[in-house]
């Protein structure tokens, strides 16, 4: 399997640096021409809006919109949440194709960012121990749309993790832990035709 990471900006390098770690070949994307050899694609935490704007100019929204309509797997972090969904609030470059609501900032400034221990069964895999999760400038999810499953929700019932089909996203940085569960659960959960 070979799973492509959008490099355009942002944590792009830990995702690959993860993925490697699990002995999975990833490649650093950035070009349209390079999403036909991967069989999944991870959009990384970073600033939303440039990662759209830079998408956009290297014609990389439709063929992102066209590994979805494959059924392929496509998981966004952070910036990546903001990117997939199909409404932020705001008029920037999206691929928009996961029904939420997504709030940008969820939390504040960078000031505010933080970490929680977050209780997820669907990644457990035999393994119950909380999920360290890394939010930085981090978004929420306000709202779903048929068809999505909540994975995670913080204490107060903010949503932070969600799939839906072949997608799935996240508030916080899975790559920035030692925890390779959400990406071993992105491997096997998601490549699995419903």
């Amino acid at each position: 399997m070979k799973i492509g990471v959008l490099a355009l900006q942002g944590a792009f390098r830990e995702h690959v640096e993860m993925l490697r770690g699990m002995n999975v070949d990833a490649i650093e994307v950035r070009l349209p021409e390079q999403l036909i050899e991967v069989e999944g694609l991870i959009i990384p935490g970073g600033e939303s809006t440039t990662i759209g704007k830079i998408a956009t100019q290297y014609g990389l929204i439709e063929p992102i919109r066209e590994m979805v309509a494959q059924g392929k797997p496509v998981w966004g972090t952070c910036a990546g949440m903001i990117v997939l969904a199909k409404d932020v609030g705001m008029r920037q470059p999206l691929v928009g194709v996961m029904d939420v609501t997504v709030k940008r900032n969820a939390f504040g400034r960078q000031v505010d960012s933080f970490e929680t221990d977050l209780n997820i069964p669907a990644i457990q895999n035999g393994d119950p121990a909380p999920f360290h999760a890394i939010f930085i400038r981090a978004p929420f999810i306000e709202s779903v749309g048929e068809g999505v499953q909540v994975l995670a929700q913080l204490e107060n019932g903010t949503i932070v993790a969600a799939r839906q089909g072949n997608l799935l996203v996240t508030s916080f940085h899975p790559e920035l832990t030692r925890d390779a569960r959400f990406h071993e659960f992105f491997l096997k959960s998601l490549t699995v035709k419903e």
